[in-house]
């Protein structure tokens, strides 16, 4: 499975209103972020749909899009695919609703989350938080790098990295072993120009 270096996240909580929210969407695809999460973990379905949609419509085809948590907004949205925590559906759940042909990632938070999450049938797993994030309420304790280390030894499939990470040190976390970094908070200023900077220390 072919993974974009840079995932970008689109988290709904981090924007005053839906067209910043979208206008930052369309700056990174125009960037060349061809790998995206609507994320949202405050609305109601009915808008989280809507906004879905919008993306999906706004974005085109040439973005894999990618819906947190819902697998029933995923398929009513005609998402690429759901990406599910510790505390969301189990992975065979997810799968069974969204099929074979949408993409399924499966966040874990240490080695033994990461085993167990890399005998399902999820397309990618990810691992973090990397570093200190400022994107969830209560974090799970930082892996930091061997963290990332660690994980590349216990998966072949392509090996997501979130939490903290910024242009400084994206770099590393590649060379640690990640095929992706997700990000979130520091495509926030300037996304256009910030997915570019990603995507130029990337390679």
């Amino acid at each position: 499975m072919p993974l974009s270096r840079l995932y970008s996240i689109i988290d709904a909580g981090c924007f005053p209103n839906t067209n910043e929210m979208f206008a930052a969407a369309q700056d990174l695809a125009a960037a060349g972020s061809t790998l995206l999460q609507y994320r949202n973990k405050s609305g109601n379905a009915r808008r989280m749909l809507e906004d879905a949609r919008e993306l999906r419509s706004r974005l085109g085809a040439r973005v894999k899009l990618i819906m947190n948590d819902r697998a029933d907004l995923c398929l009513a949205a005609g998402l690429d695919g759901l990406h599910v925590g510790q505390d969301d559906l189990l992975p065979e759940s997810a799968r069974r609703i969204i099929g074979s042909d949408r993409w399924l990632g499966v966040s874990t938070h240490n080695p033994e989350q990461l085993a167990e999450a890399d005998k399902t049938s999820a397309d990618y797993l990810a691992i973090g938080p990397i570093f200190a994030t400022s994107s969830k309420q209560n974090p799970d304790p930082v892996v930091g790098l061997e963290g990332v280390r660690r994980a590349r030894e216990l998966t072949r499939k392509p090996l997501v990295a979130i939490g903290g990470i910024t242009r400084a040190n994206a770099r590393s976390v590649i060379e640690a072993g990640a095929d992706a970094v997700a990000v979130i908070s520091d495509l926030l200023l300037d996304p256009r120009k910030s997915a570019e900077e990603f995507l130029r220390t990337l390679g």
